[in-house]
């Protein structure tokens, strides 16, 4: 009778370390661990998904809910990319993941998707909750310091420097556009000394700097322009509009209409020393009804009373037209009109990256492999804001985060069981 084999040995799971505890971070741990590998989460900060939750403060807008073609077209130059990395995670996947944590959607009058009760911190709470329980392991108030020359990773925190050795590493350290939470793109000098082809960071979803008077500066900052609609030029200098909301800043204009040009705005910026946005400060009146009214005989009525009765025009809108017109040109119902549909407002910066909401550049996508590895540090995995593509708000950068959280997950999954490294 032959002797029966010996089982192999039993082989211990995976170790991989994430390093940033954002929604890419986050949702990577997520599908690492139920894989069965094991994982160890670090952040720099006390607490995970700080970002997060100050992007809900005003009521978290979690996805959109625009066709496909649509969604994937905010992504500008990386839409084919960010397309692919949607496949595998989309709008509707994320909805139904927040409905697995209890947090049921609602799709808002603008298309945005929300939470029922708007809030970021029951979600966030309930899915750290899920993956301390699921075994994903947390280590707060740990900065990334790149690599010793062993090769593990090396971390500082309070108690002194540590090292760690992992089969595999996510980076999901996020941008540079928020600092105090953590996003303070102190990671790119870590990778470029490594031969990692980064894009320099840049503001995105940002306001532009101006250059108001001082009256207009002191008097109106803070006040909403809606709706409104914004004219520019493209890249290919083609007009293009787009009716939204913005706000008059002490230095210029924000908001989201602002936000969702600011990408060809900031690159024209680059490329020419400034550029123009035209706003149509009356939308539903046409040119040649504006000039009929403005037109009528004023009598000893001010012209700002005139502006008011006869093209409903006041405030900060009127405070405008003083900014780009002479007293001589606004005595001319024709010029009057015409400024009124194309007033146009020279921006000459975008505001600093720390103000920013998001922001654009980093890791080249041509840097990394169809999983998100770096090419230059096999074993190394990057996802999230990280990454060289950007989008306006409207719940297309955050879906965007989870979809490459996801995807770079696959990667590593991949990788690893390639090489033979074992999970459960």
């Amino acid at each position: 009778m032959s002797a029966v084999p010996p089982s192999p040995p039993a082989r211990s799971p995976a170790r991989v370390a994430i390093v940033g505890g954002g929604p890419s971070g986050l949702f990577a741990a997520e599908r690492l661990r139920a894989a069965g590998l094991e994982v160890d989460l670090y952040d720099a900060k006390g607490s995970v998904g700080r970002k997060f939750l100050i992007a809900g403060k005003g009521g978290l807008n979690l996805t959109h809910s625009d066709p496909f073609d649509v969604f994937v077209s905010r992504y500008g130059a990386r839409e084919a990319a960010v397309a692919d990395w949607l496949r595998g995670f989309d709008a509707d996947a994320l909805r139904a993941w927040a409905a697995g944590l209890g947090v049921e959607t609602f799709v808002g009058s603008s298309g945005r998707v929300f939470p029922r009760d708007l809030k970021a911190a029951p979600l966030l709470r309930g899915w750290v909750r899920r993956l301390r329980d699921q075994g994903v392991r947390f280590h707060m108030q740990h900065r990334w310091m790149g690599w010793s020359e062993a090769g593990p990773l090396r971390f500082h925190h309070p108690e002194g420097e540590i090292e760690v050795h992992a089969d595999a590493v996510l980076l999901a350290l996020g941008g540079g556009s928020w600092p105090e939470l953590g996003s303070d793109g102190g990671w790119v000098p870590l990778l470029t000394a490594r031969g990692v082809d980064v894009a320099p960071l840049q503001p995105a979803n940002c306001g532009f700097d101006i250059g108001w008077s001082e009256h207009l500066s002191g008097r109106f900052a803070g006040s909403p322009l809606k709706p409104v609609i914004a004219h520019w030029r493209d890249a290919t200098g083609q007009w293009r509009s787009l009716q939204g909301e913005c706000v008059i800043t002490a230095t210029g204009i924000e908001g989201s209409l602002i936000y969702a040009l600011s990408a060809t705005l900031r690159e024209a910026i680059t490329r020419d020393g400034e550029t123009t946005v035209h706003l149509d400060l009356v939308p539903g009146r046409d040119e040649a009804r504006l000039r009929r009214d403005l037109g009528k005989p004023r009598g000893a009525r001010s012209l700002g009373d005139h502006l008011r009765r006869q093209a409903g025009v006041s405030g900060v809108r009127a405070a405008l037209l003083y900014e780009v017109m002479t007293r001589d040109a606004m005595r001319d119902p024709a010029a009057l009109a015409a400024t009124l549909k194309r007033l146009p407002l020279k921006l000459l910066r975008p505001r600093p990256i720390d103000e920013a909401i998001s922001s654009a550049g980093g890791i080249r996508l041509e840097a990394l492999d169809a999983g998100l590895m770096i090419r230059a540090l096999p074993g190394v995995f990057a996802a999230g804001e990280m990454l060289d593509w950007e989008a306006p708000t409207g719940g297309y950068l955050l879906t965007a985060c989870f979809a490459s959280g996801q995807r770079a997950a696959e990667g590593m999954l991949a990788w690893l069981e390639k090489r033979g490294i074992a999970s459960r």
